[in-house]
């Protein structure tokens, strides 16, 4: 079995060689929070549909990160592993709280709002995403969402940049279906 160091390296997320961590300051926990907050909060909500569980997993995510910050920092890339906790989290969170959400979508009305309200045809689609396998979902939210590049997306999710295509390729073509759209031929950044 390989050691956690070993499997962090080859997640591509873990900067290689000590000296790397020596050539940039690593950056404070609060500065990454506040740079990531929202982008976070949004793919959060992108996956659970619900603004209350949205700030759950997020909030999770970034406390997990936290407590762990003296190892994260040192990754290349923090804000990938933040978004994979978040999509881990979202569908242990799916699967936990189905009653609870009900409750927290009434708190979270009568609080203002970081996410912002949404047109009816923007909510569809995104009933329509979350509809979607849960890989599918992940996927669309991140290139759809945050105009995330494949490659992005590969690294966050920890996949390959043919799976990431075949997953969103897969779910352009449920979205189509299901909201009688003509496909997008476009071709993936």
């Amino acid at each position: 079995m390989l050691s956690e160091t070993a499997l962090s390296a080859r997640s591509g997320l873990v900067r290689e060689p000590e000296e790397s961590r020596i050539e940039s300051p690593r950056e404070s926990f609060d500065t990454f929070f506040a740079r990531e907050r929202e982008g976070v909060l949004g793919f959060a909500f992108a996956l659970t549909g619900d603004r209350g569980a949205a700030e759950d997993v997020a909030q999770d995510a970034f406390l997990e990160a936290y407590r762990q910050w003296d190892r994260i920092a040192g990754y290349d890339r923090p804000d990938a592993w933040v978004r994979r906790v978040v999509a881990n989290m979202s569908v242990s969170a799916f699967r936990r709280r189905r009653g609870e959400l009900r409750m927290l979508t009434q708190l979270v009305a009568r609080q203002d709002r970081v996410v912002p309200d949404l047109s009816p045809a923007a909510l569809g689609f995104w009933q329509a995403v979350r509809a979607l396998p849960k890989r599918q979902a992940q996927v669309a939210a991140l290139f759809y969402l945050e105009d995330r590049p494949i490659a992005d997306i590969a690294l966050i999710l920890q996949m390959a940049e043919g799976t990431v295509k075949k997953h969103l390729h897969d779910g352009r073509k449920t979205l189509a279906r299901t909201l009688d759209l003509d496909e997008v031929n476009d071709e993936p950044r």
